[in-house]
């Protein structure tokens, strides 16, 4: 385990009801409700949400790694992240697919620029050895 040395951002949220209840953060920016997946009640559900923040942080990771390649990353980058929640033997897990589009950059570039960014995201650190992953080009 890593220890930090210096923490840069603390996000706090306060969860009421579990995953048919409210979410909101201290600073109010986030004031959401909660569902179940496939629910057909109003609100997201924690799998929408871990898989956009791990897009957002995602795409992050991938403009450091560019930069340090002297790539630009094109207008158009994107992350479709898919986490599936799903049970096994011992009870229930997630695993996730990662669809990068990196439009006009060489496929060669494209796969080194995910691979870097996959080993310095912190959601990708958070997740190795725990979960599946898979970190497609599309």
């Amino acid at each position: 385990m890593s220890l930090i040395d210096k923490v840069l951002y603390t996000g706090r949220t306060h969860v009421t009801g579990g995953r048919d209840g409210t979410a909101r953060s201290d600073d109010g920016r986030l004031d959401i409700r909660l569902s179940p997946p496939g629910s057909p009640a109003p609100g997201t559900n924690p799998e929408e949400l871990f898989a956009a923040g791990w897009s957002a942080c995602f795409i992050g990771a991938m403009t450091i790694a560019a930069k340090a390649q002297g790539i630009a990353l094109p207008a158009g980058t994107a992350v479709d992240a898919e986490v599936d929640l799903g049970t096994g033997e011992g009870g229930y897990f997630l695993q996730a697919r990662l669809n990068v589009s990196l439009p006009g950059i060489e496929a060669g570039a494209a796969r080194a620029i995910a691979d870097a960014a996959h080993q310095t995201c912190p959601y990708s650190k958070a997740t190795r050895g725990n979960i599946a992953v898979e970190i497609a080009l599309a």
